[in-house]
C-alpha cells in the first residue's frame, strides 16, 4: 500500500519496508512473547494490502463555516493532519469519501459536525454516521434524506441524547467460510470486525478441527454471534453469553436471518453466569434454559482487550478445550499463565487485522494434559 500521508498520519505507524516488513516483525515480537507457552509454528493469515477496513473514522475538521475537511490525528500527536483520500478504506468507502464531503458542502448541512463514521459491506452497502454538537430538526432530516437518496448510502445523524435514522442503522455483510456463506446485520456505532478478509480466515481457522470434538459448545462474550454461528454448524448445541443486551438482540437476529436454531443466547456476565451454573444463584434470563441438556466439552472465548480475569481463566479450564481469540497479545501472555497450568497448546496464529501498526490478533487452541502431565 502506498500512501502520501505515511510518516504523518497516525492511522500507520509501520510502513518502511512494506507490507511483508511490518508483518514479519509482528512475527518475531509475538514469537518471543509466547516462547514460554508454545514452540511450535505460529501459522499466518495476511490481510489485503490495501483497501481492507470496512469500518473508519473521520474527524471533521473545520477552517471556517464552509470550508472543512476530513483529518486524522498526527503519528507525532501535535495536532491534526488533513486528508482527502485514505488507502486503508474499502474501495466503496474510498469511492464515497468526497462525493460524501462535496454533498454536504453543498447542502449545507456541515455546521457543528465534528466526525463521520463509515460501515460498509463487501458488496457495497454503506451506512454513514454524522455526528454532530448540535441538535438534529426536521430540516437536516429532509436533506439527509435526499443526499441518502442521491448517493445510495444509510445516513444516521447522531448528537448528544438524539439518534436520526434514514433508511436503515445496519448494513448486511456475506462471509463465505469454507465454502459456506453467513449473513450478519451490523449495526452502525456497534462493534464488528472491521477487516472482512482476515475475519473470514479467523473464523475458518477457530473452526479448523472442532468436527472431531464431541459434545456442546460454550462461548463467552460472544458479541453478535460473528462465530457463534459458524460453531452452530459444527456442534450438537451451542450456549453462548455476552453482557451487552444491544449485541445480543444484533446476534439473535443474525440466528434468524442464517436459519440457526441449535443458540441460546443469554445476556449475562461471565461472574454471573458461573454462578448459574453451579446453582449458586438463580437467575430469570436463564428459566427457559436447562443446562442438564449441555454436554459442553469445549468453551470459546473473544475477549476484550483487557483478556479475561483470573477466575474466568480458571472457569475455562474446567473444559477440555478452549480456543481463545485474542485482540491483545500482552493480555493473552498474562492469562496463558493460568491456562497452561492444566492446559497445553495444540495451534497458534497470528491474524493480521490491522496492518501498517504493532496491533496484532491472535488465535489459540488449547487441549487439557494427560493426567500424567498435570
Amino acid at each position: 500500500m502506498n500512501c502520501k500521508y505515511f510518516g504523518e498520519c497516525g492511522a500507520c505507524k509501520v510502513y518502511d519496508g512494506g507490507y511483508e516488513r511490518q508483518l514479519s516483525l509482528k512475527l518475531e515480537l509475538n514469537k518471543e512473547r509466547f516462547k514460554p507457552f508454545y514452540s511450535g509454528d505460529i501459522s499466518i493469515f495476511k490481510s489485503p494490502q490495501s483497501h481492507y477496513r470496512s469500518r473508519s473514522e473521520f474527524k471533521i475538521w473545520h477552517v471556517s463555516d464552509d470550508e472543512f475537511y476530513y483529518a486524522m490525528s498526527r503519528m507525532d500527536k501535535e495536532g491534526i493532519v488533513y486528508v482527502d483520500e485514505c488507502p486503508q478504506v474499502s474501495q466503496y468507502i474510498a469511492a464515497l469519501m468526497p462525493k460524501l464531503l462535496k454533498a454536504i458542502k453543498e447542502y449545507g448541512i456541515g455546521f457543528k459536525l465534528f466526525g463521520v463514521d463509515f460501515l460498509s459491506s463487501t458488496t457495497g452497502e454503506i451506512a454513514v454516521s454524522l455526528l454532530y454538537h448540535k441538535a438534529l430538526d426536521s430540516t437536516w432530516s429532509e436533506i439527509a434524506a435526499k443526499m441518502s437518496a442521491e448517493l445510495n448510502i444509510y445516513i444516521i445523524g447522531r448528537s448528544r441524547g438524539q439518534k436520526v435514522v434514514i433508511g436503515q442503522d445496519y448494513i448486511t455483510e456475506s462471509l463465505n467460510i469454507n465454502g459456506e456463506g453467513f449473513r450478519f446485520n451490523y449495526i452502525e456505532n456497534s462493534f464488528t470486525q472491521p477487516n472482512a478478509k482476515v475475519n473470514e480466515q479467523m473464523i475458518a481457522w477457530a473452526l479448523k478441527d472442532l468436527h472431531s470434538h464431541d459434545g456442546d459448545l460454550l462461548e463467552l462474550y460472544c458479541g453478535a454471534g460473528n462465530f457463534t454461528i459458524p460453531f452452530a454448524k459444527r456442534f450438537r448445541k451451542v450456549l453462548a453469553t455476552e453482557i451487552s443486551k444491544s449485541s445480543i438482540n444484533a446476534a439473535k437476529a443474525n440466528m434468524l436471518l442464517n436459519g440457526v436454531e441449535n443458540i441460546e443466547f443469554v445476556r449475562m456476565g461471565v461472574e454471573e453466569f458461573v454462578q448459574a451454573l453451579d446453582g449458586v444463584r438463580e437467575f430469570n434470563r436463564m428459566r427457559e434454559i436447562d443446562l442438564k441438556l449441555y454436554n459442553i466439552n469445549t468453551i470459546f472465548v473473544d475477549p476484550p482487550r483487557s483478556g479475561m480475569d483470573e477466575a474466568t481463566c480458571e472457569f475455562a479450564t474446567r473444559y477440555e478445550n478452549i480456543v481463545y481469540i485474542s485482540c491483545n497479545p500482552e493480555t493473552l501472555a498474562r492469562d496463558l499463565v493460568v491456562l497452561c497450568k492444566t492446559h497445553e497448546i495444540c495451534d497458534m496464529a497470528l491474524f493480521d487485522q490491522f496492518p501498517y501498526t504493532y496491533h496484532a490478533e491472535m488465535g489459540v487452541k488449547l487441549a487439557i494434559k494427560k493426567v500424567e502431565e498435570v
